[in-house]
């Protein structure tokens, strides 16, 4: 193989490894980024409904409380209701609570994003780095090692980025409680 060969296919290698090794990274951040928009929809659907429902039950206890207030004596039924919405409001307020768990799924999320696109960052800066050893003055010998030398570190970089980093979040709904972060 000519020398010309084997420094296009280097140069074909790296540039190939440098778009695989990206193509992946941002897809990865495109993915946790649908994944917070998801989070945060439901999220706010289930906020929205909970706050909505302890107004409704707020507002079906103020008869009795007016009542009350004026010294009435309520009936068993109004007595038995305004237990009943009691709990109601708590079962709203505790499931209001379990939506907003999606805030630190959400960081979580957030944080492990701005990682990958620090370590891309990190990576494009090897690259620069790297290439900039390169004088046009050198022969191919020396630019075939300096690709070589360039691919392994990019390579090294990319799996170290990936192994720093956890695989997507798992959410089930949230209004079980059951919310597995990683």
């Amino acid at each position: 193989m000519t020398r010309k060969k084997v420094l296009g296919s280097h140069v074909k290698r790296l540039l190939s490894g440098v778009s695989d090794h990206g193509r992946k990274h941002l897809t990865e951040v495109e993915t946790d980024l649908v994944q917070t928009g998801f989070l945060l929809e439901e999220a706010i659907e289930k906020l929205s409904f909970n706050f909505m429902a302890i107004h409704a039950a707020v507002a079906a206890q103020q008869d009795t409380i007016a009542l009350l207030l004026e010294g009435g004596i309520p009936a068993e039924q109004q007595r038995e209701k305004l237990l009943a919405l009691q709990d109601e409001v708590g079962g709203y307020v505790n499931a209001a609570i379990t939506s907003l768990q999606f805030q630190d799924m959400t960081s979580q999320l957030i944080e492990r994003t701005l990682k990958r696109v620090t370590g891309l960052r990190e990576f494009l800066g090897t690259l620069g780095s790297h290439g900039a050893e390169m004088l046009p003055e050198s022969d191919n010998e020396e630019i075939v090692a300096l690709l070589g030398r360039v691919s392994m570190a990019l390579a090294i970089q990319s799996l170290e980025l990936r192994s720093v980093l956890r695989k997507a979040v798992s959410q089930q709904h949230m209004e079980s409680g059951d919310i597995e972060l990683f």
